[in-house]
């Protein structure tokens, strides 16, 4: 356990005046280093001033030196490796749903001419099943997060909904190619 000790008693008056003297001195030159300083950092201003050299340079230099320092870091270089080999799975990962979700669309559209995408959410049991919901809701999140970071905000691809319509509607488009349809009532009496 640690006690004060008075250390007053335990030396002589010729100790105490040198200690005194001592004191005195030590107070004395720190108050002239100060002083030294203080007229250095005065020249040091001035000489940053005549080469052009302000704050916010000085920042800048700063900044670039830490990042180029952090930069080379290996903790960051292995940071960099994780997040760029995740990034590249992601992308493949997106691509393989994108190559599924076609794949299907294009099964569905071999099995039946006529089948369309509307059929299937025009059925009411389906469409309002809590799967079904949260099939839309991931879709709706991706395509908007994908619009944002390809192209930015944009607000013209509408909703789920109005997107598999327009899927259908170019899958029907699509397969009537080959048959022309009769566009006006002249035509359609000939």
């Amino acid at each position: 356990m640690v006690t004060d000790v008075d250390f007053t008693n335990m030396i002589s008056e010729e100790e105490k005046e040198e200690l005194k003297i001592e004191l005195a001195k030590l107070e004395d030159e720190i108050s002239t280093l100060r002083q030294v300083l203080a007229a250095k950092e005065k020249h040091l201003v001035e000489i940053k001033q005549k080469l052009g050299i302000s704050l916010m340079n000085e920042l800048k230099q700063n900044f670039s030196k830490s990042w180029h320092d952090m930069q080379t870091t290996s903790a960051y270089k292995k940071t960099h490796e994780t997040l760029s080999h995740a990034g590249h799975k992601a992308t493949a990962a997106i691509s393989n749903v994108g190559t599924a979700i076609s794949k299907k669309f294009g099964d569905m559209r071999s099995h039946s001419i006529s089948y369309s995408i509307r059929h299937s959410i025009s059925m009411p049991a389906m469409r309002n099943s809590p799967t079904f919901k949260s099939f839309e809701e991931k879709v709706e999140t991706t395509v908007t997060s994908l619009k944002t970071k390809v192209g930015g905000t944009s607000h013209t691809g509408g909703s789920f909904e109005e997107v598999l319509s327009s899927t259908a509607h170019a899958s029907a488009q699509s397969s009537l190619a080959g048959t022309r349809l009769p566009e006006s009532e002249e035509e359609l009496q000939c």
